[in-house]
C-alpha cells in the first residue's frame, strides 16, 4: 500500500482533540484496512493558560503559542496539521509568520460540505467568540450559503455549557435538551442544517436528537485529513493568515 502522509493534530481543547484522534485512526481504518491508519502526532498544552488571553482578546499571543505547537509537529514529521478548535482559527486568521506547516482549515471543511450537501442556511452552534466572530460568517459566505446564530441570551447559555461542562467531559441531559430547543429556533429561523463548530458538540448533540441535520466539525475535519493523507485529497496549502 502506498505510504500514506503524516497528520498533525494541534490539541487545544482536550475533549475536541481526542475525539479527533479516534476519528482520524477509525477513518485510517476505514479506509486502508483494519489495524491501519495514517501516522498521527498529537501536540498541545493545556488550555487553562489560555482562557484569558481569549477574554482579553489577545489573539496575536493565541497565535504564537499555536504557532510553537505546529513547530513541535513540523519536528516530529507531520506533513500537514489539523487544529480541531473551531476557536482557535480565529486566532490562526490572524496576522503573522506562516505556519510551519500548512493547515487543513475546519471551517473550509464545514463549509464545503455543506455547499455538497445542497445546504442554503446554516445555523452556527460554538463558543461565543466563534459563533460572534468572522471565520464561519467568512467560509459560509464564500460559498453564497447564509449563516445564523443564535439570540444573545442562548449564545450566553451555549458558551457557558462548553467551558464549564462539554470541555471538561461533563454531559448533561438538561444541557442537551436546552442545545435541541436552540436547534429548534434556527429552524425556525429558516436554517436547513446546523454547524456543530465547538468540537465537544457532537458529543452532546447526535444526528437523532438534532431537529436539524447537523455538520459535525470535529468528525468532518478528521475525515478530510486522512482523504489527504491517503491521496483522496490535495494537498492544504494554507498557513495562517487571510483565507
Amino acid at each position: 500500500m502506498k505510504k500514506s502522509l503524516h497528520i498533525g493534530i494541534l490539541a487545544h481543547s482536550a475533549e475536541g482533540a481526542t475525539l479527533s484522534y479516534r476519528t482520524v485512526w477509525k477513518e485510517g481504518a476505514a479506509k486502508m484496512g483494519a489495524h491501519e491508519h495514517p501516522r498521527i502526532t498529537m501536540s498541545g498544552g493545556a488550555m487553562a493558560p489560555t482562557l484569558d488571553l481569549w477574554e482579553r482578546g489577545d489573539l496575536a499571543a493565541l497565535r504564537q503559542i499555536f504557532w510553537e505547537d505546529a513547530e513541535r509537529l513540523a519536528a516530529a514529521g507531520a506533513d500537514f496539521f489539523i487544529l480541531p478548535d473551531n476557536t482557535a482559527h480565529i486566532a490562526l486568521e490572524q496576522p503573522g509568520p506562516d505556519f510551519p506547516i500548512p493547515c487543513l482549515h475546519i471551517a473550509e471543511v464545514v463549509a464545503a460540505q455543506a455547499a455538497v450537501d445542497g445546504r442554503l442556511h446554516i445555523g452556527v452552534l460554538g463558543t461565543r467568540w466563534t459563533m460572534e466572530g468572522p471565520v464561519y460568517e467568512a467560509a459560509l459566505t464564500r460559498r453564497a450559503l447564509k449563516s445564523s446564530i443564535p439570540t444573545p441570551e442562548d449564545r450566553e447559555i451555549i458558551h457557558k455549557a462548553i467551558f464549564h461542562e462539554l470541555c471538561l467531559g461533563d454531559f448533561r441531559a438538561e444541557t442537551r435538551a436546552e442545545f435541541v430547543r436552540i436547534i429548534g429556533n434556527l429552524q425556525n429561523k429558516g436554517c436547513d442544517a446546523v454547524a456543530l463548530v465547538c468540537t465537544e458538540i457532537p458529543l452532546l448533540i447526535t444526528a437523532d436528537v438534532a431537529p436539524l441535520p447537523i455538520l459535525d466539525s470535529t468528525r468532518l475535519q478528521a475525515k478530510a485529513a486522512v482523504a489527504v493523507a491517503i491521496g483522496e485529497a490535495a494537498m492544504p496549502v494554507w498557513r495562517g493568515g487571510v483565507v
